[in-house]
C-alpha cells in the first residue's frame, strides 16, 4: 500500500468518525444551547451576547448557532441543520425543551406557575430580611476572609469564572463578593445541587405525609410480576445505590444526556432502565435516580405538586428569588434545574445547618439532616450521603478525603460547573460557591480551607 493511499485512507476515517461524533452529538448539543440560553436570559437576566460569549462559546457547543426569540420568549439551537430543538419560557416554570411534544400543547397545558410571594423587610437582618452588615463577626480574621474571598475570583493558569461567594457565619453573612453582571439578587443555576432539594422535599414529604423511604419505591411499572426493580427503595433512589443500569456520561450519547436533552417526560424515561446489579452494591452517580424521585413526589402530592415546594420549603424559608424548572411534562427536572439566589442558596445551606429547623419552625422531620449526610457504603471513600456529597473519608488519612485541608464534617450541595453549598457544622459556617468553571480550573480544597482558616 503507497504513503499517499494510506493517507487518503486515514483522512476518510477521520472524516467519518467527525460526521459520526457531530451527528450523535448535534441534538446533545442543540438542546443543552438552546435551553442554556433560554434560562440564562430569561431566568438569570443576562444579555444573548454574554451567554453565547461564555457558556457556549467553546467546544462542542461553539459547533451549534443559538438564538433568542424575545417576541415569544424563546430559544432556539441548531447544528447544521442536522437537529434543531426549541426551548419556552414561561413565568414560574422556567424553561422547557420542546422534543415529541408540540409548542402550543405544552403552552396550553400550563401557561405560568403564579405563586405569591412572600415580602421580606429590608430592615430585618437576613436571614428573616434583607438587610446585611458585612464583617464584625466574632473570632473571624476579616483581612484574610476578604482576601481569600478576592483570590477565588483571580485566574492564574485557567480561567476560574468565579461569579459569586457567599460566607454565612453564626447565621449572619459576614463576606460576599459578586463577579461584574452578578449581584446578590441574581439568580444562577444549581445544576445538581438541585438533587440536594430534591432530598429535601422527600423530607418534607416523610414530615408531613408518612412517607416511608425504605419501602419499595412508588414506580407502577416495577410492580409488575417478575421485575426485579421492584425491590428497590426511595432510600436506595436518594443514594444512588439503587443498581438501576444507568450512563452518566455527557461526552456522548448517554442515558443521561437522552433524558436531559429528548426525553419529554424524564422521571418516566429514567424509570425505564432495567436492574444491573443487586441494590446496594454498588454506588453509581446518577442524575435519572433523582428524576425517579420527583416523579414519585408527583404522584403523592397530585395536584398540589408544582406549588407544594414552594409554599412547605423556599418561601418557608425566605428563599424568593427560586426557580425549579420543569420539563415538558411539567414536571420538575430534579436532577438539574433550580435557579437561586448566592442568598437564598445560603439560606438553603442554613436550614440544614439548623438540623431542618427555620424560625423555630421544623421543615425537616427530626433525624433527616444526620440521615442525609451518614456515608453511602458503597461510596467510595464514603464521599456520598442521601443527595450531598461528604468529606468523611479515613479519619487517619486526610489524603484519603475529596477535601484532605478541611474538616471530616464537612459536607455540600455540588453542582456542574463548581457550583457549591458547603455546610460545615464545626466551624458553624455554611459557603456558598457559584461559577461557571471546568471542572479541574478551581481548586475546591485549597478555596474552602482558606476560608476556614480565618476562624480563629
Amino acid at each position: 500500500m503507497t504513503k499517499r493511499l494510506k493517507l487518503l485512507i486515514s483522512i476518510f476515517i477521520l472524516v467519518l468518525l467527525g460526521g459520526y461524533f457531530v451527528t450523535s452529538l448535534a441534538p446533545i448539543i442543540a438542546g443543552f444551547g438552546a435551553k442554556d440560553l433560554c434560562s440564562c436570559a430569561f431566568i438569570g437576566e443576562r444579555s444573548e451576547a454574554s451567554v453565547l460569549e461564555n457558556e457556549l462559546g467553546s467546544f462542542p457547543l461553539a459547533l451549534g448557532t443559538f438564538k433568542l426569540n424575545t417576541y415569544d420568549s424563546s430559544a432556539t439551537g441548531n447544528v447544521f441543520g442536522l437537529a434543531e430543538v426549541k426551548a419556552i419560557y414561561r413565568k414560574g416554570l422556567g424553561c422547557t425543551l420542546l422534543r415529541n411534544r408540540s409548542e402550543k400543547k405544552v403552552r396550553e397545558e400550563l401557561r405560568e406557575l403564579d405563586i405569591e410571594k412572600p415580602i421580606l423587610s429590608d430592615t430585618l437582618l437576613w436571614p428573616l430580611g434583607t438587610k446585611v452588615e458585612l464583617g464584625n463577626a466574632d473570632n473571624i480574621d476579616m483581612i484574610r476572609m476578604n482576601e481569600a474571598i478576592n483570590n477565588s475570583f483571580i485566574d492564574e493558569d485557567a480561567p476560574k469564572n468565579t461569579r459569586a461567594v457567599v460566607v454565612v457565619y453564626k447565621g449572619k453573612i459576614i463576606a460576599e463578593k459578586y463577579a461584574p453582571g452578578f449581584d446578590p439578587f441574581t439568580p444562577q443555576i444549581g445544576w445538581s445541587m438541585s438533587k440536594s432539594i430534591i432530598n429535601t422535599m422527600i423530607g418534607v414529604l416523610v414530615k408531613q405525609r408518612g412517607f416511608d423511604i425504605y419501602e419499595p419505591a412508588p414506580i407502577p411499572e416495577w410492580k409488575e410480576s417478575g421485575d426485579l426493580r421492584a425491590q428497590i427503595t426511595t432510600d436506595q433512589l436518594l443514594r444512588m445505590s439503587s443498581g438501576l443500569d444507568w450512563d452518566e456520561n455527557y461526552n456522548r450519547e448517554s442515558a443521561a444526556t437522552n433524558m436531559l436533552y429528548t426525553a419529554d417526560d424524564m422521571g418516566v424515561y429514567a424509570s425505564s432502565y432495567g436492574l444491573d446489579e443487586e441494590p446496594d452494591t454498588d454506588w453509581y452517580y446518577s442524575s435519572g435516580t433523582s428524576n425517579i424521585l420527583s416523579r414519585i413526589l408527583r404522584s403523592k402530592l397530585g395536584d398540589e405538586y408544582l406549588q407544594w415546594p414552594y409554599k412547605e420549603i423556599f418561601y418557608k424559608t425566605g428563599v424568593r428569588s427560586v426557580v425549579f424548572e420543569v420539563d415538558a411534562s411539567n414536571a420538575y427536572v430534579g436532577s438539574s434545574y433550580i435557579w437561586a439566589s448566592p442568598r437564598d442558596w445560603a439560606r438553603l445551606g442554613l436550614l440544614y445547618l439548623n438540623d431542618g429547623v427555620w424560625n423555630g419552625e421544623r421543615i425537616l422531620p427530626e433525624g433527616w439532616v444526620s440521615y442525609s449526610h451518614t456515608p453511602t457504603p458503597p461510596s467510595e471513600m464514603l464521599q456520598y450521603g442521601a443527595a450531598f456529597w461528604l468529606n468523611v473519608g479515613d479519619k487517619d488519612d486526610p489524603s484519603k478525603r475529596r477535601l484532605p485541608d478541611c474538616p471530616q464534617d464537612v459536607y455540600s450541595m455540588n453542582g456542574y460547573e463548581g457550583q457549591r453549598v458547603f455546610i460545615i457544622p464545626s466551624h458553624d459556617m455554611v459557603v456558598i460557591r457559584m461559577g461557571q468553571t471546568k471542572k479541574d480550573d478551581f481548586d475546591m480544597n485549597e478555596f474552602l480551607s482558606s476560608i476556614l482558616s480565618c476562624v480563629e
